[in-house]
């Protein structure tokens, strides 16, 4: 990459920004999870290569700007593995023996490095990508409440339903039928069915969060 961003390089390549490059990634992405629904592994491993050309990319710019280069990217993430994961990293006493307690550690670890007290009142909600799909951040919403115990019934939302539905043996491809169904009906009511389940799925949050805010007095 760095050759190919050289002044002798490939114009197109060395036209490039973080921004010209920003749906690139997002293109990438995509192509590798269609690779991984298939369960396509010749393509993942080439979807794989993809992104991660989009990492070395970036990389390289921010390098060539003084910024930061491929070995502090890599550095930051391997030493942040590290540091929260002491239970494999640290000392024997500190094992874990269950995923929950593990993401447990890594909230408090977490809040620890951004200079929160532990029992410092916090979103119930993680800010999320505003690009992220509607479906996916209504799921994320979804795990991060009923792991809280904070599903605001006000809103709408009872959690009997997911239960009484995964009690029924709700599958795959019946799920994705029903969604399906719900986007074709969406079409034919002229609804964006992204943009009416993301609305929804804030209007989920701000009732949790005064929920939240009230039981604090």
């Amino acid at each position: 990459m760095a050759r190919l961003r050289a002044p002798d390089g490939c114009p197109w390549d060395r036209e490039q920004t973080h921004q010209t490059l920003a749906p690139y990634l997002v293109e990438e992405c995509c192509e590798l999870l269609d690779a991984i629904d298939r369960g396509d592994f010749p393509h993942m491993c080439e979807e794989l290569g993809d992104v991660l050309l989009q990492v070395v990319f970036h990389a390289q710019l921010a390098s060539e700007t003084g910024r930061f280069d491929l070995e502090a990217v890599a550095k930051g993430i391997a030493d942040k593995l590290v540091r929260r994961h002491p239970h494999v990293f640290g000392e024997e006493n500190a094992k874990l023996g269950t995923s929950g307690e593990v993401l447990r550690q890594w909230d408090q670890i977490k809040k620890a490095e951004k200079g929160l007290a532990h029992d410092a009142p916090e979103p119930l909600v993680k800010p999320l990508p505003p690009a992220l799909p509607a479906l996916l951040r209504a799921h994320d919403v979804y795990k991060t409440l009923a792991k809280k115990h904070a599903l605001p019934t006000a809103s709408g939302v009872h959690d009997e339903f997911a239960v009484e539905r995964t009690a029924a043996h709700l599958t795959e491809e019946e799920a994705g039928r029903k969604l399906f169904e719900i986007a074709a009906a969406c079409r034919r009511a002229g609804i964006d069915p992204e943009s009416a389940l993301r609305r929804h799925t804030l209007r989920v949050i701000d009732a949790a969060e005064a929920a939240a805010r009230s039981a604090r007095g």
